[in-house]
């Protein structure tokens, strides 16, 4: 999207937030009746152009932006787990990532299994009726370790009997430039 100014590339805007026509105006939306920025931790032009930039890089419908990659991976928990959950993830992950699942994801009722990366039979032992996600790094941080992605999606689609399982990728180290996870199921 150009601006009025018409750039040949998107404009930054660095506010922290913006100007409304009337108190109104401001109520509609944040009370969310009516579209339109807010408070720049809610909604900022840069940030959703980012967004969707990423999401077309992964080949993603959409896209969500979060100051760090933990911020990224409790998102995603919050979003999509409940108390009584299961979740499966891969020992070989970046070591903040395993602190987050035990120490604060593991305090709100769900259960946390860890299994070996590239252990295709213990990562489909490990499903279990209330297993939501599998959890991995491809390649893993910081021992580069790579597993077969699409067979994983395809264990996570077979497991939770007939509803499956979702597979989560945290596709740090590769970028969209040389791994889309999506595509791989």
């Amino acid at each position: 999207m150009r601006s009025p100014e018409l750039e040949h590339s998107e404009a930054i805007f660095p506010t922290s937030s913006f100007v409304f026509n009337s108190a109104q105006e401001a109520a509609a939306r944040f009370a969310g009746e009516v579209p339109g920025n807010i408070y720049a931790r809610f909604t900022n032009p840069t940030v959703a152009m980012f967004e969707a930039r990423l999401a077309a890089l992964e080949g993603g419908e959409r896209g969500v932006a979060a100051a760090s990659g933990m911020a990224a991976i409790m998102s995603v928990c919050y979003a999509l787990l409940e108390q009584g959950d299961h979740v499966i993830c891969s020992r070989s992950v970046f070591g903040t990532t395993t602190v987050l699942l035990e120490k604060f994801v593991k305090k709100f009722g769900v259960e946390i299994s860890f299994v070996d990366l590239t252990d295709y039979e213990q990562w489909q032992t490990s499903i279990k009726d209330n297993t939501r996600f599998l959890f991995l790094e491809s390649p893993s941080n910081p021992l580069c370790e790579v597993v077969d992605i699409a067979r994983l999606a395809e264990l996570a689609r077979q497991g939770r009997h007939s509803k499956g399982c979702l597979l989560v990728v945290d596709n740090c180290m590769c970028t969209p430039i040389l791994q889309q996870p999506l595509k791989l199921g």
